[in-house]
C-alpha cells in the first residue's frame, strides 16, 4: 500500500491481494489525511485477488473516507476483485460491470450487507462458504 498527497488530493495504490490482513494497512492509509484534503483516489490497477474479508475491508475505507468529506473515487479494477463483488451481490455472469457499480452508494450498501452475512456464515461453519 502506498500513500501518495498531492495537493488536495490522496492517492492509495495497493498491490496483492485485499484479504484478512488488509484491513490494519487500509486503516492506516487515512490516518495522515488532513482537513485540506477534498479527494481520494483509489488505484486498484495491481491488486489481483480480493476475498470477503478483504471487501468488507475495502467498504469500511470508502466508508470512513466520506466521513472524512473525501470525494472517493476507485480506478483499475480487475477481473477477480470484480467477480467477487458480483458473486457477494448474486449478480450472475462475468463480471458484471461491478467496477462501475461500485460508484453507486447503494450498490456499495448491498455489497457490504451481503458481504457480512456471507463473513458471519463462514465464521459460524467455518469451512462451509468456500473463500471468494
Amino acid at each position: 500500500m502506498d500513500v501518495q498527497h498531492c495537493g488536495r488530493s490522496v492517492l492509495i495504490s495497493a498491490t496483492g491481494k485485499l484479504d484478512h490482513s488488509a484491513g490494519e494497512v487500509l486503516q492506516r492509509a487515512l490516518d495522515s489525511v488532513t482537513m485540506d484534503e477534498r479527494d481520494l483516489l483509489i488505484d486498484l490497477h495491481a491488486v489481483a485477488a480480493m476475498d470477503v474479508d478483504g471487501l468488507l475491508h475495502f467498504l469500511d475505507l470508502h466508508r470512513r473516507a466520506e466521513r472524512l468529506r473525501l470525494r472517493v473515487l476507485v480506478t483499475g479494477w480487475q477481473r477477480q476483485p470484480q467477480q467477487c463483488m458480483a458473486t457477494v451481490a448474486g449478480i450472475p455472469g462475468p463480471r458484471a460491470g461491478t467496477g462501475e457499480r461500485y460508484a453507486l452508494a447503494g450498490f456499495r450498501r448491498l455489497l457490504e450487507e451481503k458481504a457480512q452475512r456471507a463473513r458471519n456464515l463462514s465464521d459460524f461453519a467455518d469451512g462451509w462458504l468456500p473463500r471468494i
